[in-house]
């Protein structure tokens, strides 16, 4: 049996839990107090490790009733999904040269603090995955690169788990995964790689909170409009877009208690989209699909779900596993690599440069 403690920051708060197994026997999310104000990443560190040293010494737990440390991966290059080995260059990168300032990058380092490299630091399947194919990169203008970015932990998680209910491992599946939540990621999983994913941020179907993929034309006159700053223009498509913009909610749940044509028709707009997106996945990998996945908090809504499945159902077996499932992914990457079932890959900068 082991017990790994899972770390995973949120910008002033920390999410932990202990498992035993696959079994999450302590769990809670530690508020981290003088943090207003403070950017010194190296003090950030320090106070959230004292917190977590004190949670887990005030419920019984030292460092040696552990078997392992998994944390949320953070901005590190593009690298291929995965659990990885923490060691010091990971750190170092994580601390001085992230491109982005990201909570994300504060687990590793509380990790190996934790850890005084008496037991295994390991993070799966980090924000930064990156398996596209080289097709799947070109956007049709050579100046704009598509990105690699999405749901990775939570969609490699219940890609694992439909994986196995087929009695295969992830490396011998074909699936189309669909991320709904307040953002919307899908994506193409090839024998164990996303090659393709839709950026959540401004490509796809719109969401509860983006506004997806938008006319290229009509944004650009926004853009020279003067109506808008920057900052106003990107928060306007990813933060007060999609349902948010059209019937002034962001929750699916309080949107389906409307009974009005136009919330309907909102809605089925977004089923469409998502089966259109799903399709086209679909057509990538020449149809041959083992299974379609509906993940995320709007999979609990079973007559959505069902709006989503009149488009895609020809396609294949759809399967449903709602809610996100980032915790007891991260302790399931750390599993694996205990048990042997997966072999952990060690980060270098030198061979990704």
């Amino acid at each position: 049996m082991h017990n790994i403690l899972v770390i995973n920051p949120g910008s002033t708060s920390t999410k932990l839990a202990v498992f035993e197994d696959e079994k999450p026997i302590l769990k809670t999310s530690i508020e981290h107090s003088n943090y207003e104000g403070n950017e010194d990443i190296e003090e950030i560190i320090k106070t959230r490790t004292d917190d977590i040293r004190k949670f887990l010494k005030a419920n019984g737990y030292k460092r040696e009733n552990l078997t392992a440390i998994s944390c949320r991966g953070g901005i590190l290059p593009p690298l291929p999904g995965g659990t990885y080995i923490v060691d010091d260059d990971m750190v170092d990168y994580l601390l001085h040269q992230s491109p982005v300032d990201h909570p994300s990058n504060y687990a590793a380092p509380i990790g190996m603090q934790l850890s005084q490299k008496k037991i295994p630091v390991f993070i799966t399947d980090p924000i930064s995955t990156d398996e596209f194919i080289d097709e799947a990169r070109l956007s049709g203008i050579p100046q704009i690169k598509r990105l690699s970015l999405l749901h990775t932990l939570n969609m490699r998680a219940v890609s694992h788990k439909v994986a196995k209910a087929f009695g295969k491992n992830i490396n011998e599946i074909n699936m189309v995964v669909a991320h709904l939540g307040g953002g919307i990621s899908v994506g193409l999983l090839l024998n164990g790689r996303f090659v393709d994913v839709n950026n959540a941020n401004g490509e796809g179907p719109f969401s509860p909170t983006r506004a997806g993929e938008l006319p290229v034309g009509d944004l650009a006159k926004m853009c020279f409009s003067k109506k808008f700053t920057k900052k106003g223009l990107i928060n306007r498509y990813t933060k007060k877009g999609g349902l948010k913009a059209y019937l002034g909610t962001d929750s699916l749940k309080e949107a389906l208690k409307n009974t009005d044509d136009f919330s309907r028709l909102v809605i089925d707009a977004m089923a469409y989209q998502i089966g259109k997106e799903i399709g086209g996945m679909c057509a990538v990998a020449g149809g041959k699909i083992d299974a379609i996945v509906l993940t995320g908090g709007m999979a609990y809504s079973s007559s959505f779900v069902e709006k989503v499945k009149t488009y895609i159902a020809k396609f294949g077996l759809v399967v449903t596993e709602p809610g996100e499932h980032e915790m007891l992914a991260l302790a399931q990457g750390a599993i694996r690599a205990l048990n042997k079932v997966e072999t952990p890959k060690t980060f270098s900068l030198e061979e990704l440069v």
